[in-house]
């Protein structure tokens, strides 16, 4: 049985402008891409009744929340009968999930879910400013972070990198090979941030930012937004798309949610994620058409590709020797889009974005040429993840 009992299906997907410093506020941008979502889906806005976003109204450095559930459902007078937004769930797209189930219990019957920053416009001052401009005490986990000068994410998630260089010999070399991979896909991506070749001498040549992390292993930030429309299967007959399938999903954490005190310093919460979804189908990662996995950082990529079970545990670098495999043309194409790495971070809902993309084969020049019928989507970091299996019925 597929995830919520197959009563909730993806319809549509739309997403805003996408740039660098465009001048323009995660307001406006979330609602260019609610509106192309909508016609996405053939839908209107009477239609709408159910409104789902990540993080919602938190404290965080500037550009981060975009938009609250409450100022799009606002802008444009919906009448809902659900909403939520959230930051404690189960990576980016938790309240999309829950979304799912509000629906699969008749809470709701159409659901817009987005996510949505502008963070190359509201950091143009530089990323360390946003991270370290707060005038006031540090609390929770930043108090033993902050003292040692451990701001951000990329020295978190460098410090389990080298953990797993140290334990299987993974090297900057393979992570490179991530990141080349990435942007030879963004080159056929209009709306990708970065999309001039790149080698692997320019790759290691990059400097460092929190070892073994280089420039190129951090993700861009840039402006825009992304919307998922959900629906009730049910009422999708009349539509302007085959509906897309949530095979199965996962939201495990089965440990502290912590980025420093988890059992296994080799394994992150995208393990816990997979593992959940794959309890929950009879498909297996043999079934995979291809895969859209979340890439903040190089390292995080690496984790979802085992997590998933592309790679036993440990054997992640001998994936990416073969460059091949997991190419636009290859077996296992990931990230056709370029990723967070190349095509810019639209924090996790742009790979579901794709995803549909492609089962839909609606990608232009990316559009990866063999049949699709089945998709693996790992969102988040550390310890938040959650993990989605898309299936598209002929």
């Amino acid at each position: 049985m597929s995830f919520v009992d197959d009563k909730a299906v993806i319809s549509g997907i739309g997403q805003s402008q996408i740039g660098r410093r465009i001048g323009r506020s995660g307001i406006d941008l979330a609602l260019e891409a609610t509106e192309r979502a909508v016609a996405h889906a053939g839908l209107s806005f009477d239609d709408i009744d159910g409104v789902a976003s990540y993080p919602g109204p938190v404290l965080a450095e500037g550009g981060f929340v975009g938009a609250t559930t409450h100022d799009v459902r606002d802008a444009f007078g919906l009448k809902t009968k659900w909403h939520v937004s959230g930051v404690e769930t189960s990576g980016q797209i938790g309240t999309l999930l829950d979304a799912a189930a509000a629906i699969s219990s008749g809470r709701a019957t159409h659901v817009l879910c987005f996510r949505s920053v502008w963070e190359a416009t509201a950091q143009a001052s530089g990323r360390a400013a946003a991270l370290t401009g707060k005038a006031m005490r540090a609390s929770g986990h930043a108090e033993f972070r902050m003292p040692f000068g451990a701001a951000s994410p990329a020295n978190w998630i460098g410090m389990y990198a080298q953990r797993y260089m140290y334990e299987f010999g993974l090297t900057r070399e393979h992570l490179g090979k991530l990141v080349i991979n990435a942007r030879n896909n963004a080159a056929l991506n209009p709306n990708a941030i970065y999309r001039k070749p790149m080698t692997m001498d320019d790759y290691l040549d990059a400097r460092m930012i929190s070892t073994p992390m280089g420039l190129y292993d951090c993700d861009v930030p840039c402006d825009g937004a992304t919307a998922i429309i959900l629906s009730r299967r049910e009422e999708t007959g009349g539509l302007a798309h085959t509906p897309i399938t949530i095979e199965a999903a996962g939201s495990a954490l089965y440990e502290r949610h912590t980025w420093d005190q988890r059992t296994d310093f080799t394994t992150m919460a995208s393990h816990d994620a997979a593992a959940s979804m794959w309890d929950s189908t009879d498909l297996t990662p043999a079934d995979v058409d291809f895969a859209t996995l979340y890439d903040g950082f190089s390292y995080l990529c690496s984790q979802w590709i085992e997590a998933l079970g592309f790679a036993d545990h440990g054997k992640v670098g001998q994936f990416l020797d073969d460059e091949g495999y997991y190419a636009i043309d290859g077996t296992l194409p990931i990230n056709p889009h370029g990723g967070q790495l190349s095509a810019g971070r639209l924090h996790g809902y742009g790979f579901l974005h794709e995803a549909c993309t492609q089962l839909w084969r609606e990608a232009g020049d990316r559009q990866i040429k063999k049949d699709l019928s089945v998709a693996a989507v790992g969102i988040g970091g550390g310890p938040e993840a959650g993990s989605m299996l898309l299936r598209l019925d002929a």
